[in-house]
């Protein structure tokens, strides 16, 4: 039995195919062979970093202000749904929400100048059953 030869360190022979290879290997394979010198990504990675975070910030600041605009339809859907009315409001009629003496809110069609209680704001019904405020022209101070 006949011992198989090693071959040099320097020499590149695949075991596996029983061939020479260096020449398809994507790296140098003898000493003459040009250095791989390491990139430096520092500066492109703190790049990407820097506009990764500046697009999420953005989002997050745009899901944060969508989030806080319903939390306010929400906050006066459920004052005005609480309030006292004796009527059945009408859609796209504005109606205007006020405090009474005791502090309970109650929805009128009565104009803000015209009514001595606590103005709370106006609003309008929607198809959906969904009350929008609306911008009142009367009474900026609010």
């Amino acid at each position: 039995m006949k011992k198989e030869e090693k071959k040099p360190d320097l020499v590149v022979f695949n075991e596996e195919t029983q061939k020479y290879d260096a020449s398809i290997k994507p790296y140098g394979t003898s000493s003459s062979s040009p250095v791989i010198k390491p990139l430096n990504t520092a500066s492109w990675k703190n790049d990407g970093i820097q506009r990764v975070n500046k697009q999420l910030k953005s989002k997050f600041d745009e899901v944060k202000k969508e989030y806080e605009s319903l939390m306010e339809k929400f906050q006066y859907n459920d004052l005005i749904y609480n309030a006292k009315f004796s009527f059945e409001p009408i859609f796209g009629e504005n109606y205007h929400l006020y405090n009474n003496k005791n502090g309970e809110p109650f929805l009128s069609i009565i104009e803000p100048e015209q009514c001595s209680f606590e103005y709370l704001g106006s609003f309008r019904l929607n198809t959906d059953k969904m009350w929008e405020k609306i911008e009142s022209t009367s009474n900026q101070e609010e």
